[in-house]
């Protein structure tokens, strides 16, 4: 393991050229908005800087990558991950630079583990969007270009600052972006004030199969393929839907498990910090942070709920 911290990593990124960005699976704000502001800063420091393409980036997200996607004929020389805790998190095509070998992984994830040469690693940050932020700050002030996907990567991962992870330094990193002029009031129009109408379907099936426990505290409910396809949804239609079951009066935890085409089920776990999200997605292969966490098993909806149960009662010390 070679850790480094963001001064550290802003130096080594200053010396490079030729920069391949890579991105998680079912990409979400924060890797997205990562990789979109750094790729810009890159090049307004004269560099060459391309993200790689991520076949399950989503329309609402797809926006931020225009312009800075690998072109071809390119010949990157130096690759970077950002906020990708774990091998299995890599896309198809990340997977064969994974091989090649990661040369710096820029992460906030206590889960993360240090696969690349050396590792940026601060599990503190509510978003690997304030680390990133931080990097990009050791190069001169932080443009518009590279600001408004930093919001959205910061403002995303904390449920635009609700979440439990949000810190003082969250909001400064958010004011000094907004400092910048872009259009923050859009962007949280965009992301957390517009739902499509199978968005709202969606929602209701999650309500109509919830299953609740310990008096109310915990819920768990599913999204099956059958009714993704019924309702003609979309990944856009389901993006961080994991968050919407807490939002329910006296919930304290809750799993969201989406079946998959392969026999799998994603479950994604959200919590108060009264259960530690990390400890129980770890017991089935996952990880994540303390409040939100993830894990991709094997087996039916069913049998994927059976088995967090077991583990969520297993970290409760009720197994």
């Amino acid at each position: 393991m070679n850790a480094i911290d963001y001064v550290q990593a802003a130096a080594l990124l200053k010396e490079r050229d030729q920069i391949l960005i890579l991105t998680h699976k079912r990409p979400d704000g924060d890797t997205v908005g990562c990789a979109a502001a750094l790729c810009a800063a890159l090049r307004e420091q004269g560099k060459r800087a391309w993200v790689l393409p991520n076949e399950d980036v989503t329309s609402l997200f797809s926006p931020y990558l225009e312009g800075y996607l690998l072109e071809e004929g390119a010949e990157p020389r130096y690759v970077v991950s950002v906020d990708i805790a774990g091998r299995q998190l890599f896309t198809p095509a990340g997977e064969a630079w994974l091989a090649r070998g990661i040369d710096l992984a820029i992460d906030h994830h206590p889960s993360q583990e240090f696969f690349a040469a050396q590792t940026c690693l601060d599990a503190g940050r509510a978003a690997c969007g304030e680390l990133v932020y931080d990097i990009i700050r050791q190069w001169g002030p932080v443009s518009p270009a590279a600001a408004l996907p930093l919001y959205v990567a910061v403002s995303t991962d904390t449920g635009c600052f609700m979440y439990s992870n949000t810190t003082p330094a969250t909001h400064r990193v958010a004011a000094g972006l907004m400092e910048t002029g872009i259009d923050a009031q859009g962007a949280n129009k965009r992301h957390f004030r517009t739902k499509s109408l199978k968005r709202l379907q969606l929602e209701s099936l999650l309500v109509e199969r919830m299953h609740v426990y310990d008096g109310g505290a915990l819920a768990v409910s599913a999204i099956p393929l059958a009714d993704m396809a019924r309702l003609e949804a979309t990944e856009r239609d389901a993006e961080d839907i994991a968050a919407f079951l807490g939002q329910i009066e006296g919930v304290r935890a809750s799993v969201t498990i989406r079946e998959l085409e392969d026999g799998r089920c994603k479950l994604s776990v959200r919590t108060d910090q009264s259960l530690n999200a990390t400890r129980v997605c770890a017991l089935l292969g996952g990880g994540g942070h303390a409040a939100a966490a993830g894990c991709t098993i094997p087996g039916t909806v069913e049998e994927a709920e059976r088995a967090i149960l077991s583990a969520i009662r297993q970290v409760q010390g009720r197994a």
